[in-house]
């Protein structure tokens, strides 16, 4: 997030904005002056859905605006989508709200002011252009939206960021800077370290790369609290290692590592709130990359936790590493594990890049993670931990492969594989994600998405405090 303040207290010399469904529409447009509803009407405006038309005063001035919120029911319903994207295609004015909004529809609209504002400008030279501000909307918890947007915008940074300045050592030093800031202690394992600390499938996947390999372990809180630890999947480029990706297939993976950013951003969440738990954060940096010592098809590795891993495809990496920080999360049984991975295309293909697969081993967590991300308009979908496909991974030489023999149920299986390293701890979660917005639309540019920030962080705060 910028400096640039675009919420205020001061109400002073502010626009009317108008928020209207396309039921409440005609009764608005009957309450207008002659001239304004002239003029809504020449503009052929409706209320559609995302739709903003600035209205007239005269002599030239501006009146205020009205927003579409289509077929919406009730302000009750608003999510910050619907306000997203107003910050720029608003003129650069003050506005308030002219109808109260519940103290939830009010702080989801704050929200979404803001995370519309979003713009990664790191590479860009031109200079930012004035913005509208909006006046505080009556009960919203803007101190949770101001909160919720930095750390919303943290990580679509990072994953923005491409890979030839976010690599594994770029990754832990923006871990340290932000354990620096709320004052967490933080631990680096890099390179053979990893090898010597007993973490052989972090270090292989890491191996081929010339940028040496991180195991990022954060912990924060006071002693008493609820323990949650938090991983993070943190392959910061996957070429595939030696089963290469296609060039195509290579485009998008700077954002490999959008489980260890939106992890990041959900500890700063917690942090800047502060939440009472104990924090813990386990991050895999690792670049899969090509060279002579690139871990190969066929190998057998074995985990931390001792399970012998028969490697069927070095393009599987992200579960590989996910493994062994996963095995050192269980060694401590936290009252909640959670972990947050870009790791299937399958997930993709099942329900789309904006509904991240959940799997848990506790049915009452899942749907608790579900409900809170509906409210929030962060959502997840459940999935099954189906027992049936359990031998799908099964090795002639090894404890276990690293993938299935067969093309089916990509997703259920690598979580299947990932519940092989939590033996200890009765409630995990595991989330599968996709960290990237593939299509334009207000609020959403192409590019990173911050996703089960606020759901993730609902679900503790109602579980821990």
């Amino acid at each position: 997030m910028s400096d640039e303040t675009l919420i205020v207290s001061d109400a002073a010399a502010s626009l009317p904005l108008w928020l209207v469904s396309d039921t409440q529409f005609p009764q608005w447009l009957a309450d207008q002056p002659a001239d304004v509803a002239g003029w809504v009407r020449a503009n052929g405006f409706q209320a559609e859905k995302q739709r903003v038309l600035a209205l007239p005063a005269p002599g030239g001035r501006l009146a205020g605006a009205v927003v579409g919120l289509g077929s919406l029911a009730s302000h009750a319903d608003l999510k910050l989508w619907h306000a997203a994207g107003l910050v720029d295609r608003l003129a650069p004015q003050k506005y308030h709200l002219t109808s109260a909004l519940p103290p939830p529809a009010a702080t989801q609209f704050a929200l979404g002011w803001l995370v519309g504002a979003y713009r990664f400008t790191r590479y860009r030279s031109a200079s930012a252009a004035p913005r509208a501000t909006l006046v505080a909307p009556a009960g919203a918890d803007v101190v949770f939206a101001e909160a919720a947007a930095s750390a919303m915008a943290f990580a679509r940074d990072l994953i923005n960021t491409p890979a030839n300045d976010m690599g594994p050592a770029e990754l832990a030093g923006a871990a340290t800077q932000l354990a620096a800031r709320f004052g967490a202690s933080i631990k680096v394992l890099a390179g053979d370290e990893l090898k010597a600390a007993n973490y052989p499938l972090i270090h292989a996947v890491g191996a081929g790369s010339a940028r040496p390999a991180r195991l990022i372990d954060m912990r924060w809180g006071k002693a008493g609290g609820p323990r949650v630890t938090l991983v993070g999947k943190g392959v910061c480029f996957d070429s595939g290692g030696l089963d290469i990706k296609p060039a195509s297939g290579m485009l998008l993976m700077k954002k490999d590592m959008g489980g260890a950013a939106c992890t990041l951003a959900l500890a700063q969440l917690l942090m800047q709130l502060n939440a009472p738990v104990q924090l813990r954060v386990l991050i895999p940096a690792v670049e899969n990359s090509v060279d002579g010592h690139s871990y190969r098809p066929g190998d057998v590795i074995t985990s931390r936790k001792g399970i012998t891993v028969e490697i069927g495809n070095t393009d599987a990496e992200g579960r590989l590493v996910l493994a062994d920080a996963l095995t050192e999360a269980d060694a401590e049984k936290p009252d909640l594990l959670v972990d947050l991975a870009t790791l299937t295309g399958a997930a993709r293909v099942a329900l789309g890049p904006e509904l991240p697969a959940a799997y848990s081993t506790d049915a009452a967590l899942l749907s608790a993670l579900r409900e809170g991300g509906d409210e929030e308009a962060d959502p997840v979908w459940p999935m099954p931990l189906w027992a049936g496909y359990d031998d799908e991974f099964s090795s002639k030489v090894a404890d276990i492969s690293n993938i299935s023999a067969a093309p089916f149920a990509g997703s259920p299986i690598a979580a299947l594989f990932l519940k092989r390293f939590v033996t200890a701890t009765p409630r995990w979660l595991h989330i599968d994600l996709f960290a990237w917005n593939p299509k334009e639309r207000p609020g959403r540019p192409v590019g990173a998405e911050a996703q089960c920030v606020r759901s993730v962080y609902r679900l503790i705060r109602a579980r821990c405090g």
